[in-house]
């Protein structure tokens, strides 16, 4: 059965193939179709990748630099953020810097340890695509995006916070 993936807020199959840790194995070669690259990989055969003629996405660990792709970002047709554990809340800042500071527009894919009470603060932060872990079901977990009604901080999804929303509204309602 292929592997389910969350994209667009639908669930539907996986064509990514991951390569390198902790997905497979970076000395083999790559399979045809889209395939997603460690940064380390990315860096070392980047004009081989490039010349590919298929889809390449670069996937990020918890300590890699956003920084390293910044200008390689228009390559990729996603990028992928590894969380190893659920409680790593790296990714959430990585992804944040990649919507903000770098303008990626492309798909972004959060996984690794990624369960359903995650994915309504992933989205916040610019990811649009989920890959859940193993034991979690995509389908039901497509109901988490929903949990809020209401949010107060601003964030990469909506930049203002409530208080400012408020008080323009206020200042309308006068």
């Amino acid at each position: 059965m292929p592997e389910r993936v969350i994209r667009g807020r639908r669930v539907e199959n996986d064509v990514w193939q991951a390569i390198g840790q902790p997905h497979g194995d970076a000395t083999q070669p790559l399979p045809q179709g889209p395939v997603l690259v460690p940064l380390a990989y990315w860096r070392e055969h980047r004009d081989l990748l490039a010349a590919r003629r298929q889809p390449i996405g670069v996937w990020l660990a918890p300590a890699d630099d956003p920084a390293a792709i910044a200008d390689d970002l228009g390559r990729f047709s996603v990028v992928a953020i590894h969380f190893p554990k659920f409680t790593d809340g790296r990714g959430y800042s990585t992804a944040a810097l990649l919507r903000t500071r770098y303008g990626y527009r492309g798909e972004l894919r959060a996984f690794g340890d990624v369960g359903r009470d995650q994915l309504f603060y992933l989205a916040r932060c610019g990811f649009d695509s989920f890959k859940l872990a193993p034991h979690h079901d995509p389908e039901a977990a497509l109901a988490s995006f929903t949990d809020f009604s209401v949010r107060y901080q601003g964030s990469v999804d909506d930049p203002v916070p409530l208080f400012r929303k408020r008080a323009v509204a206020g200042r309308i309602a006068r």
